[in-house]
């Protein structure tokens, strides 16, 4: 108990908020794939240790050659001073200038003293301003002025001496490690290598995980799979090949049930038109009336029951025309004095299993017919679903009884009429044909007081 109150105060505090926080904003931004979420994992630490190892060799190697080239050209400099201050009385300095020239490396210019300019405002990223100023202060110790940046290829150094101004010129490449960028280039060109070479090895590697997706998705919306193998990784293969055994005991055990079914079907079809010969057979009889009714219920209730427990899975997906199907279904509500109107919204047809597809319709119209006397149908297209919206006037089906409704032979007759005949599977065999094609049925309250029926597929 003690624990759990500790658990739940930790809970409360600000930086648990503040992980969780940061944690949800992750896992909404962060890639759902499987194939980026892999690149991410190869790429994330790829640049984190480029990161790293740049930052390390800017701040050993880059800055510490540009120690020491600034340390060698300020010692130049140094010297030259040193030679100027030896022979004051020399009025041009040429053999001074010759030496710098020669040896050194170096454009020197002696002037006659005067004020050295403003300082020039150093950029953000300034490392050879930096170290070579404080070389200058080090080992000079006089007043200067630098201009790295007026000439790209130039630095210039002006130094006050005691009568003169120095002027010093020399190359960038002198004073400062200006090949550095070879390093980031090499580094960058060999990740964009690596990086190819991981999105090729991925690529192979989450094909046989996506077609492995495709071939279940396909099998749970009943369609047939021909063109499926597995192949890639030892551990997808291994999925793959248990996929296919799965889906080999299901087929079989649905021929079993279709075989039998069948059986069934004939031999109680048999029965039936023998008790219905029978009766025809009969003389009027008004006692015999009840017993003629109950056979065309159990006909229909067999029918129903082989409808509920059909395999539609056999039936290849084609195309559906909704007009003629909704043009005859209306045509039927006339016939009882009742109302459909529908809506396509431009949907003309559905790529479905026309036969699977057409008893899920009839069923929810059957049931519209039953209950309601208006029936109002409207497809709607989504970029990725269809959805079919069926609206009656009829009594409609309390919330708490909307998910009881689809379990098989489940009945609200209770509440309507009990001379009403019927099985209890019209719902379970709309959401059954439904599922198999991917989608799903709601119910809902409708506009018009009854029920309303979406049934929602892909598109």
């Amino acid at each position: 108990m003690a624990n759990l109150k500790l658990i739940t105060a930790l809970r409360n505090t600000a930086p648990f908020r503040a992980w969780r926080f940061f944690t949800r904003w992750l896992r909404h931004w962060l890639p759902t794939g499987l194939y980026t979420r892999s690149l991410l994992i190869i790429i994330l630490p790829m640049v984190l240790l480029q990161v790293v190892v740049a930052a390390v060799f800017m701040e050993r190697h880059w800055q510490l050659v540009t120690e020491r080239l600034s340390a060698a050209v300020t010692r130049d400099i140094a010297a030259i001073i040193e030679l100027i201050q030896t022979d004051p009385e020399e009025d041009d300095y040429q053999r001074v200038i010759r030496i710098a020239r020669e040896r050194l490396d170096l454009s020197v210019y002696i002037e006659p003293k005067s004020a050295l300019p403003e300082p020039r405002p150093q950029p953000f990223f300034s490392i050879l301003d930096t170290i070579l100023a404080d070389q200058i202060r080090e080992q000079i110790g006089r007043p200067f002025w630098l201009d790295t940046f007026g000439n790209g290829a130039l630095v210039e150094i002006r130094i006050q001496l005691d009568n003169k101004t120095l002027r010093v010129f020399t190359r960038r490449s002198q004073a400062y490690a200006s090949n550095t960028h070879i390093f980031l280039v090499w580094m960058g060109g060999a990740s964009l290598v690596l990086l190819g070479i991981s999105i090729l090895f991925l690529r192979g590697q989450i094909r046989p995980i996506l077609a492995l997706a495709k071939a279940a998705e396909s099998f749970g919306r009943g369609q047939k799979i021909t063109a499926y193998s597995p192949r890639g990784a030892d551990e997808v293969r291994r999925a793959g090949l248990a996929f296919i055994l799965m889906r080999e005991r299901i087929e079989r055990q649905m021929e079993q049930r279709t075989a039998m079914l069948n059986g069934v079907s004939h031999d109680l079809r048999t029965i039936l038109t023998r008790f219905k010969l029978q009766l025809a057979l009969a003389s009027d009889n008004p006692d015999l009336e009840g017993l003629d009714k109950d056979v065309d219920d159990m006909q229909s209730m067999l029918e129903a029951y082989l409808a509920f427990a059909r395999d539609d899975t056999e039936e290849s997906v084609g195309t559906l025309e909704l007009r003629p199907l909704l043009d005859k279904m209306s045509t039927d509500f006339q016939m009882q004095g009742k109302t459909l109107r529908y809506d396509l919204r431009g949907v003309e047809e559905l790529h479905v299993r026309p036969g699977a597809y057409s008893r899920l319709i009839g069923n929810l119209v059957a049931n519209a017919a039953r209950y309601a006397n208006t029936l109002d149908i409207e497809v709607r297209k989504a970029p990725k679903s269809i959805t079919l919206i069926f609206d009656d006037d009829g009594p409609g089906v309390p919330p708490e009884a909307r998910e009881d409704v689809f379990k098989p032979f489940y009945r609200l007759d209770e509440a309507r009429n009990l001379n009403a005949s019927g099985t209890g599977l019209g719902l379970s065999i709309v959401r059954d044909i439904a599922r198999s094609h991917g989608g799903d049925v709601t119910l809902d309250d409708s506009p018009l007081g009854g029920l309303r029926v979406m049934v929602k597929i892909p598109a």
